[in-house]
């Protein structure tokens, strides 16, 4: 198991407490279309990645 420690970053004046930073944001104002199939198979492609890698590859933790 490993360990991190993070710090908070202090806020910069001039800015409200839930401004998001400058470039921060997304590529197009657009947003995108919703893809239930799509999301369907990546999320059963990770799955399968998951278990071929625990079953067959005896890998259980990074």
């Amino acid at each position: 198991m490993t360990t991190a420690t993070i710090t908070p970053v202090p806020r910069q004046s001039g800015r409200p407490a839930g401004a998001v930073a400058a470039g921060a944001t997304a590529v197009g104002a657009d947003p995108r279309p919703a893809r239930p199939v799509g999301n369907a198979l990546r999320a059963v492609k990770v799955f399968a990645g998951a278990v071929v890698s625990v079953v067959i590859l005896g890998e259980y933790s990074n």
